[in-house]
């Protein structure tokens, strides 16, 4: 009963062969190109440097922490 209430699965496909990666090597003229649009990259590049707005060359204070209490 159970043959006829559950089908046989199919068999599954043979595995495809690897796929071979590209070669590594790159043309003076492919290098050149990705170098120049790497340094135009780091050019318009803005990061969190351009919104601190101290330095750490000014000498830090303690921060007044301490709070007034309702209470006196």
């Amino acid at each position: 009963m159970g043959s006829i209430l559950k089908p046989k699965m199919p068999s599954l496909p043979p595995p495809q062969a690897p796929i071979e990666p590209p070669s590594a090597e790159i043309s003076a003229e492919e290098q050149a190109k990705i170098d120049a649009e790497m340094a135009a990259k780091e050019r318009r590049r803005k990061g969190r440097k351009s919104t601190i707005k101290t330095s750490p060359l000014i000498a830090m204070e303690e921060a007044d922490v301490e709070k007034k209490t309702l209470l006196g």
